[in-house]
């Protein structure tokens, strides 16, 4: 039984999450405020033992927990010559945007998505096309009409998936990613998915490898996962890619060389090998604690206007506040000032998402419980 409900001050700790904001609670940023999974600190504290940081090499058994961890709880078997070391998720979708694209390109996503996609393709002269996800119902899901127009512009080469979706919470079917992989075949679209919110699902749900729903998925894509998500460990930046094909492998493993992100630091390694053999349970119960502060937010916020779309994945939830606003920029400016909490304004992720905001729960139940009332008290001040 692990204690997530525990106070950590991460105040003046250099924390891009509490540090560098002007807010008092913070829940803005996916990043989680529990402390550790103890065997995690159990292997930084063993590599300390060795008082020399030096350069390192990627171990096998890195690899290796990869593998085990994939294979006991998503069904599939990667081979070791599949898998590259990257310093993170985010450095392996800009190095592949430039090593899958050139200049002037477009790349395809579905948005409202991660907000850094759209950095790594901008930042690189690249533009960016959009085939916007339907909301409807309370929910999304893909319009495969407009996904194949856009697929078909001849200056598309590269889709970046989000599986899960960040940030509706989307857990992707097979048969959606079936239809996408069969797309992507058909138009000549490599598919680079960003698979890091994996492990964070409700209980009763899963989610599906891309790469597994298909030999087209397979062998047209470049996976992208990590540990660093679901146990709350982004600072030791640390990663996997997995690339089936031999030759988008070695394309996408000399951009992450050329890019200088393909060698780790001391941390890389030992923490994420002891996080995925010995830390299972944690995750279990980060899961489900994290499942409870979801309804508990919902439900002390039941009597406000806020709609909370359906979803079955992250941590995140994703709002729709246009009973309040069609510009929850201005909501989430109006929470903070008020209020000292801060939250995501939706427009961070798209046109499409100006009027939602994202709110982290990966926290304690007391934060998610003094952010309730905060929220109450900036709705009934803006509305009146």
């Amino acid at each position: 039984m692990y204690d997530f409900s525990k106070k950590i001050n991460r105040k003046n700790s250099n924390s891009y999450k509490w540090d560098s904001v002007d807010a008092t609670l913070p829940m803005w940023v996916a990043d989680m405020d529990f402390e550790a999974c103890p065997d995690i600190i159990d292997a930084i504290k063993k590599r300390m033992e060795c008082p020399v940081f030096g350069y390192s090499i990627t171990p096998k058994e890195y690899f290796l927990a990869y593998q085990a961890w994939w294979e006991r709880r998503h069904h599939i078997k990667f081979d070791l010559d599949w898998m590259i070391f990257s310093t993170g998720v985010v450095p392996t979708i800009s190095s592949t945007v430039r090593k899958l694209t050139t200049v002037g390109e477009k790349v395809l996503i579905m948005a409202p998505v991660y907000n850094i996609f759209y950095n790594s393709i901008i930042n690189n002269g690249r533009f960016v096309l959009s085939s916007d996800l339907v909301y409807e119902n309370n929910e999304y899901h893909i319009d495969f009409n407009d996904l194949e127009k856009k697929m078909s512009d001849p200056q598309v080469s590269l889709m970046i998936l989000c599986n899960p979706h960040n940030p509706v919470g989307k857990i992707w079917s097979f048969d959606d990613l079936k239809k996408i992989g069969s797309l992507s075949v058909k138009y000549n679209v490599i598919v680079l998915s960003d698979e890091i919110h994996c492990d964070i699902v409700e209980k009763g749900y899963e989610y599906i490898p891309y790469m597994s729903v298909s030999e087209e998925c397979k062998m047209n894509s470049v996976t992208a996962i990590s540990a660093t998500k679901c146990f709350g460990i982004p600072g030791l930046q640390s990663s996997a890619v997995v690339i089936p094909n031999p030759i988008l492998r070695h394309k996408v493993n000399r951009g992450l060389n050329t890019d200088e992100c393909a060698e780790g630091n001391v941390f890389a390694f030992d923490p994420i090998i002891a996080a995925f053999s010995k830390g299972e349970a944690w995750v279990n119960e980060m899961n489900d604690y994290v499942t409870n502060n979801k309804k508990v937010f919902m439900e002390e916020l039941k009597d406000t206007n806020l709609i909370f779309v359906d979803a079955n994945a992250l941590y995140l939830l994703w709002v729709d506040v246009s009973k309040y606003t069609l510009d929850s920029k201005r909501l989430v400016k109006f929470i903070k000032d008020e209020t000292g909490l801060y939250i995501t304004e939706g427009s961070e992720y798209g046109e499409s998402g100006k009027s939602f905001v994202r709110i982290n729960l990966a926290t304690t139940l007391d934060n998610v419980l003094d952010s309730t009332r905060r929220m109450k008290q900036a709705l009934q001040l803006y509305k009146e």
